[in-house]
């Protein structure tokens, strides 16, 4: 599963980024309750449902037909998760007649005296007819979903104008019990059948291949899906409504896309990389991609960021960009790899408990970094490392959990940026350990020696120490078993004359002390020689000779340490490191240093090799002493002319629009209708800086077609300067943008706009969107936002009246 991640600032991607909850719980008697894996009593083995939808009414009407045998003990009893049902009938079956068993049922578990006691391998099949109605059952999300009622009536009755009607599913963590009786914990495996009955003019989607299609006399159809390789009841999954397929094979394997009619034609500009995903991560893992299909659909208002239902991903809507927005790149390309890497670790070697996430999620995480660097290029790779490195280093509560937790308050807690984020970097750092052969030939013994069974982070330990010869106890201890991450503090002595020392200071607040295996680099001029140290005390000394003073000494030379540092190097190490060391974060890391200290050397990044280090260079030099430089102004104006990455010339064109110089008229009006909505919107941006007068004017001319810079530049000239005349389209534009950051800057806008709005009932409009807003954040995060958006909402009140102030008041209840 791909979270919805609340941070204390925007590190990337189209997520909501808010706040990262990390205060425990104020019971902490969890802390003294094991969270071991669930007792296998009964095992699944096979799972036939046959469904169909009440839309008015929001409920399912199912009937199941579950075999499972005992795992190993003789036992006279079954327990199934059956969440807020009503239970019509249960039985066993007896070839193809049914003997109806006794069962007590509180509404959550179903408890079920079977006819005999069966023994160790003697399999049975029990049949439940029952009906699901999950709006009725009060459930509570995570940071990764932000509910979990388990199955969703989207626009049922379709009484939403512009809101299509679909049915999906999200069972992770346990709420496939919801829709369907089941064992609902992760250890479990089993096959299975789905017949779905839907309206005609719908398609479905479920796990493994649609067999068969039949036309019903009511006008419904009863579409067969068969999953013939076991997977957890988790990852089941139901997908309806009035999609467009777009398809693509890989190896023969059907590859499809379910989006929404409006997107067929960008459908392979989104997720066409796919097929590519899948032979990179089939090479890599030696482990072909093991299931029948693989298809991904988009689910409106879906309730976390992606999930990897086996061979049926789910995405939000995030996931969808017309082609203008796909010009800017692909958006959504990292969580199209999680999901899909999901596929080997999560679908088919599956977290025997939700204490061992890391082996699903770290992994997951840790697919991104692989393949950016695989498609676009090393320093690609290490961006995308450096963002999880930040993103975990941005909430300290997250230093004191375990990878491995054995105890928490509530499942859905592991689900966090320990699981995620510094479990792909604890990755990065075992991939540089061991190596890159023997860490992909480990990732393949794991996956073979578990395939479809349930796998926890000591088995995989186990299959890197027979891979390698090593073990790796002390490495898995650290990392997997323990919490927290170093902290050091690295200085450099020349006194003593033909030697370098270098100290590594541990300086986190807590007694444990890391163990570092660390490259070094000691450059004199281009030349360079590597040694390998070890770091494994609070204070460590090493010493190089030379002959000649080194120019710079490159601590962690590969880059790949999990821990927040302070280096001090000299401006002059850094000027040397930035010219000759080659590593993405060696050159971010001297850009920074340049920014920081107000160094020219800083303008050296606008001739960088990677776009994004352009980019970021761009907007330091705008904020800086030498904006106006003019060796500076040629090089940004070289890049707003000529430079290829859409992005890096929209910050380009943007720094030039700062100037309000008329010289660059030409080439806003040049850029102006490029097909990139950044470049765009920087030329817009240009045009409305050289006559305010016009600014009005030009948003409402480009206001047809406007999204991403563009949009946001648009909007917010018409929702500054706009009449009450513009209220229909200003309203629907808020409504329009996605659960963001830049949404929730909006409101300030918005809220200024409508305290000028006259129309009572078009200010009760206007607060309702921007309740609507508030009410799609989980509730868990309300407590970040709510002074945000209060802070505007009273000013709309204040300057309106009582009336609104108490309309304001009753809809944040």
């Amino acid at each position: 599963m791909k979270r919805i991640v609340f941070l204390l600032a925007l590190i990337a991607g189209p997520f909501l980024v808010l706040a990262q909850p990390g205060a425990e719980p104020q019971d902490t008697s969890w802390k003294k309750i094991l969270r071991e894996s669930y007792p296998r009593i009964n095992d699944l083995v096979h799972t036939k449902l046959d469904v169909r939808f009440d839309y008015d009414k929001a409920y399912l009407y199912g009937k199941a037909w579950i075999t499972l045998k005992p795992h190993f003990y003789n036992t006279d009893s079954l327990l199934l998760d059956a969440k807020g049902m009503d239970i019509k009938e249960v039985a066993v079956m007896k070839g193809t007649s049914k003997s109806k068993l006794k069962y007590d049922y509180d509404g959550m578990q179903l408890r079920i005296t079977l006819d005999k006691m069966y023994k160790g391998n003697e399999s049975y099949t029990v049949y439940i007819d029952y009906v699901s109605k999950p709006d009725e059952l009060k459930t509570k999300g995570s940071a990764a979903i932000s509910n979990a009622k388990g199955l969703y009536f989207i626009n049922p009755k379709g009484e939403v104008k512009d809101k299509p009607t679909q049915i999906w599913t999200q069972g992770e963590t346990e709420a496939t019990s919801v829709w369907a009786p089941t064992i609902d914990k992760p250890n479990q495996k089993t096959t299975q059948e789905m017949y779905m009955t839907v309206p005609a003019k719908y398609v479905t989607l479920s796990n493994g291949l649609l067999l068969s299609q039949k036309k019903n006399a009511d006008g419904t159809r009863t579409d067969y899906w068969k999953m013939d390789l076991p997977h957890a009841p988790y990852l089941f999954f139901m997908g309806v409504g009035d999609y467009s397929i777009t398809k693509d094979s890989y190896k023969g394997k059907e590859v499809s896309y379910y989006v929404e009619k409006e997107y067929a034609s960008v459908a392979r500009g989104i997720f066409g990389s796919t097929p590519e995903m899948m032979k990179f991560f089939s090479d890599k893992l030696g482990v072909e991609y093991p299931w029948q299909k693989y298809a991904q659909i988009v689910g409106r208002e879906y309730v976390s960021g992606a999930m990897e239902n086996t061979t049926a991903t789910i995405h939000q809507e995030s996931a969808y960009q017309n082609a203008r927005e796909l010009v800017d790149g692909i958006g959504w390309e990292g969580t199209i790899a999680h999901e899909l890497f999901h596929h080997w670790f999560g679908d088919l070697v599956t977290a025997e408990s939700w204490s061992h996430i890391t082996v699903n999620e770290s992994m997951a995480d840790y697919s991104q970094t692989m393949w950016m660097e695989y498609k676009h290029g090393k320093d690609a790779g290490d961006a995308e490392n450096l963002q999880g490195l930040q993103a975990y280093l941005s909430n300290p509560n997250d230093s004191k959990k375990n990878l491995v937790r054995f105890h928490y308050a509530d499942k859905e807690d592991v689900f966090d940026l320990v699981s995620y984020q510094k479990g792909g970097r604890v990755h990065h750092m075992l991939r540089n350990y061991v190596g890159d052969d023997a860490y992909f030939k480990s990732l393949n013994n794991y996956l073979t020696t578990n395939k479809f069974k349930p796998g926890e982070a000591a088995q995989m330990r186990l299959a890197f120490e027979e891979v390698t010869g090593k073990d790796m106890n002390w490495f898995w201890n650290q990392w997997f078993y323990g919490s927290g991450h170093p902290v050091v503090k690295i200085d450099y002595n020349y006194e003593t004359p033909g030697k370098a020392m270098v100290i590594i200071e541990q300086t986190q607040k807590t007694d444990k002390i890391f163990r570092l295996p660390i490259a070094v680099d000691v450059y004199t001029g281009a030349s360079k020689k590597r040694y390998n140290v070890w770091v494994e005390n609070k204070i460590d000394t090493f010493s190089f000779n030379y002959s000649q003073k080194p120019d710079l000494i490159n601590v962690d030379a590969d880059k790949v340490m999990l821990w927040a540092k302070t280096d001090n190097k000299t401006s002059e190490n850094y000027v040397h490191q930035g010219k000759h060391a080659p590593l993405y974060l060696d050159r971010k890391e001297a850009l920074d240093h340049f920014a920081k200290k107000g160094m020219p050397e800083l303008a050296n990044g606008l001739t960088d090799k990677f776009a994004p280090l352009r980019r970021s260079t761009v907007t330091k030099l705008e904020a800086s002493k030498m904006a106006e430089n003019a060796n500076v102004i040629e090089g940004i104006e070289k890049i707003a002319n000529t430079e290829k990455d859409r992005k890096t010339k929209a910050a380009a064109i943007a720094y030039l629009a700062k100037t309000s110089n008329a010289k660059y008229k030409a080439l806003y009006e040049k850029n102006i209708d490029d097909s990139s909505y950044s470049v765009a919107g920087a030329a817009l941006e240009g045009l409305i800086g050289l006559d305010p007068t016009k600014g009005y004017e030009l948003a409402k001319k480009y206001s047809k077609d406007a999204k991403g810079d563009l949009g946001a530049i648009v909007n917010d000239v018409i929702i500054k300067e706009g009449t009450e005349a513009d209220f229909d389209f200003i309203v629907k534009r808020f409504d329009e943008m996605p659960l963001s950051q830049e949404k929730l800057g909006a409101v300030a806008t918005f809220t200024g706009y409508l305290e000028k709005v006259q129309n009572i009932a078009k200010v009760k409009k206007g607060i309702d969107a921007i309740i609507k807003f508030r009410n799609a954040i989980p509730e868990q995060f309300r407590s970040f936002v709510d002074p945000m958006i209060l802070g505007g909402l009273n000013k709309v009140g204040k300057a309106k009246g009582k009336e609104i102030e108490d309309y304001i008041s009753n809809g944040m209840k």
